[in-house]
């Protein structure tokens, strides 16, 4: 026993004469931590990557990691079971930030696959930790031959090897795809390190490479493909030998099922980040670029998300609007920049993912689906006309003509900084139209860029359209919208926009689709409707914004009605020249948007707004409210675009008070509240309003009277545009009054005597259904 003791003592001092017991012991854990950590790694990429490589070589790779981590890798842990487990802990811990680096590059990933692959990892620790004891034993057998050490290292080399050629990320866009589609052509986006030079091939029946286009930068790939004889299924997609799977799915419903918005609609337009917030969960994002949320600056982020938008649906069943229209919510990616973000959505940087900090892909087709429940459509915003600069299309340019006049970021430094290569728009439209228009000014419209922060894209390149066309094919399929409003839409190329729109409505012939065209005068505006006969291509776009009578409302709201063209003939005036456009049903009206100042502007004059309001909804337009109208909300941009873009009372959680209930609306709110909920819901279902013909009578002493009329029913809207008491002559309006004697009122339900002159108080307005 005493030799055996005094064995073991020199042993110790051996062990310590080298570099001290509690050295060897830190190295020997840090090596085991790093060991286990690579072995972790490695089994967790090759489980997530494994659609890059047969599933038998994948799995087989897995069990000789995990073997070789088991036998070879533990093989010299101390028998003491304290440190073991803290190395296993730390192990588990280790697994998390390649988690999360491995899960948030995915573009598919969400909270819910995050949590769920997060319990995955924590239970294989567990269970890893468990088999780390039993495989003592074995680690004792296996130490005694220094025959298998080398076996071992090759199995773990084998695996790592094999996991680096298989992990090598490849974003794919459209994330999937519909069989079924008129076109059978599926334009793929292949983005991966040096994945220009790959050659794809696919056995799926029914499925063809139809070309294959190589462009400038060597990490993007073109790949078209025909699907006219697939079906739905799981395609095998082989890029380099590297196996990908890429999902055909069956369509929900036929394009010509899919029945967009129309003149029987009134759309409610709302800023997301300032309407509602549902959760604070997504407020602080660690993974986004540098931003902050911050409710008392009006051009930061607030924190307003869908499942704020989601909890209030009941709230416009109630308004008695009938679809819903958001400012863009793709994600946004772009840095904080000069105190200004990208709340309001129009820098998109992925066109295939909603912002996270509004919520998931999944989150936007349960609001689209409930919303559909509760009787409301939804339209979505969408911006072609360019991206955001921190899409990786511009630290990356797929080609040289992917963006118009790119030159200046070869100077810029990765950073939005103007140079003298910078080429400004000037935000005039009117060029496009001009027919004496200098080549100087025509570039500006079209071709320079709208803000250094959003790169101009180039939508004569072919391959950039069709990436176009399809991301919204895939919204409408995948999400169930029932609308596009198209952003800044004269600013992109016209030929380029009549293909896309052109393909739209050849898949969805009863869909519908508004563009942005900002300029007041009805010329320019019916020049960008479908099948007019002002421009030598047909624009095919459906709907078009009347930013003629919304300028006009503006304008008549602050003067007196008088018989020399000022306010309500403003109106009148605007209107004589429907017969510009081919459709003046489908025509979208508003009185305000996200871009203006409030109706309001700073004051509140309730009368003027109800009157504009009264238009709005009677007249032969596709009519459009802003947020917050039903409140009073006012608010100008002199200050910051932000100021128009204001909370919505009671959306936050902190908000002393919620404008969505009778309760916390003020008396003044309620009033407005009420009168315009009894409009709307009169309005839905009207035929009158919907399809009836129209005629207008020139302001006569200050009053401007139209009529609405279908199958025998009429409908009047009777404007006092003075300030003073004046009387409506009745016999002025016999040719549409007939004779009726009597009229309802629509908003209070009262009876009006029509059989004589009606005495109008100033500023009055009546509704009336004879």
């Amino acid at each position: 026993m005493e030799k055996n003791i005094q064995e073991r003592k020199l042993d110790d001092c051996t062990q310590s004469s080298s570099s001290g017991p509690s050295h060897v012991s830190c190295i020997a854990i840090v090596k085991k931590l790093c060991a286990a950590m690579t072995a972790s790694a490695v089994v967790w990429l090759v489980y997530v990557d494994n659609c890059h490589m047969p599933k038998p070589f994948a799995y087989g790779t897995m069990a000789l990691v995990i073997l070789s981590f088991m036998s070879g890798l533990f093989v010299s842990v101390e028998r003491k079971k304290t440190r073991d487990v803290v190395i296993g802990l730390l192990w588990a811990l280790l697994w998390f930030p390649w988690l999360c680096y491995e899960l948030l590059s995915r573009p598919d990933v969400s909270v819910q696959s995050f949590a769920y692959t997060s319990a995955l990892v924590v239970t294989a620790t567990v269970v890893a930790m468990v088999i780390w004891f039993m495989a003592k034993e074995l680690r004792r057998v296996l130490s005694k031959s220094e025959k298998s050490k080398p076996v071992l290292i090759l199995c773990l080399l084998a695996g790592v090897s094999s996991n680096v050629i298989a992990s090598a990320p490849i974003r794919i866009e459209p994330t999937d795809w519909y069989v079924g589609l008129k076109n059978p052509t599926l334009q793929l986006m292949l983005y991966g390190k040096d994945v220009g030079d790959a050659t794809v091939r696919t056995d799926y029946p029914g499925v063809r490479v139809d070309s294959i286009v190589r462009l400038d930068s060597p990490n993007y790939l073109l790949v078209y493909l025909n699907i006219a004889d697939a079906q739905a299924g799981e395609m095998m997609l082989r890029v380099n030998g590297k196996r990908i799977r890429y999902q055909l799915k069956q369509r929900e419903k036929r394009g010509e099922e899919r029945i967009g918005f129309t003149c029987s609609d009134v759309l409610y337009q709302l800023v997301p980040d300032r309407f509602a917030s549902g959760t604070v969960e997504n407020d602080q994002l660690i993974t986004m670029n540098r931003y902050q949320c911050d409710r008392s600056n009006p051009n930061l982020r607030h924190g307003g998300n869908l499942e704020g938008i989601r909890q209030h649906l009941d709230y416009f069943n109630e308004l008695g609007v009938t679809a819903l229209w958001f400012t863009p919510v793709l994600e946004n990616n772009s840095p904080d920049r000069d105190g200004y973000s990208t709340y309001h959505g129009y820098a998109p940087t992925n066109y295939y993912q909603i912002d996270p900090r509004f919520g998931s892909n999944d989150d936007y087709r349960r609001l689209c689906d409930e919303a559909h429940e509760h009787g409301l459509k939804m339209v979505m915003d969408m911006i072609f006309n360019h991206c955001g600069f921190e899409h990786p299309w511009v630290a990356d340019i797929p080609s040289r003509d992917w963006f118009n006049c790119p030159e200046w970021l070869e100077d810029a430094k990765g950073e939005p900084t103007p140079n003298a290569k910078y080429q400004q728009t000037s935000y005039q439209l009117t060029p496009v139209r001009d027919l004496y228009a200098s080549e100087i000014d025509l570039h500006e419209t079209t071709k320079s860029w709208f803000v250094p922060t959003m790169p101009d894209l180039n939508q004569h390149n072919p391959h950039v359209l069709r990436y176009l066309i399809q991301n919204s094919i895939w919204w409408i399929e995948t999400i169930g919208i029932d609308g596009i409003r198209m952003d800044t839409y004269p600013y992109a190329f016209e030929d380029a926009m009549s293909r896309w729109m052109q393909a739209i409505n050849e898949e969805y012939p009863n869909y519908n689709v508004v563009g942005e065209t900002w300029v007041t005068e009805p010329a320019y505006t019916a020049s960008w409707q479908k099948d007019n006969r002002l421009t030598k291509v047909n624009p095919h776009l459906p709907t078009v914004m009347d930013f003629a009578f919304y300028d006009r409302m503006v304008q008549a709201a602050g003067e007196d009605t008088n018989d020399y063209g000022r306010g309500l003939n403003r109106i009148y005036n605007s209107l004589v020249y429907d017969y510009l456009y081919p459709n003046p049903r489908s025509v979208m009206a508003f009185i305000e948007n996200h871009d203006t100042d409030r109706f309001l502007a700073d004051g509140c004059d309730t009368l003027a707004l109800r009157q504009a309001l009264a238009l709005l909804l009677t007249i032969p337009r596709i009519p459009q409210l802003y947020y917050g109208v039903e409140i009073l909300l006012n608010g100008t941009k002199e200050k910051s675009d932000g100021n128009v873009r204001q909370d919505f009372p009671g959306g936050f959680w902190d908000d002393s008070r919620s404008a969505f209930t009778t309760e916390g609306r003020t008396a003044a709110e309620n009033s407005m509240f009420r009168w315009l909920s009894r409009l709307l819901h009169w309005r839905q279902g009207n035929e009158v309003i919907a399809k009836g013909r129209m005629t207008q009578f020139i302001p006569h002493r200050g009053i401007y009277v139209i009529a609405r009329q279908y199958k025998g029913k009429t409908v009047l809207t009777i404007l006092n545009g003075t300030n003073h008491v004046t009387t409506m002559p009745i016999s002025r309006y016999r040719e549409v009054i007939g004779q009726h004697r009597q009229a309802t009122n629509i908003v209070c339900g009262c009876n009006v005597d029509i059989s004589k002159d009606i005495q109008l108080q100033p500023r009055e307005t009546l509704i009336l259904e004879l």
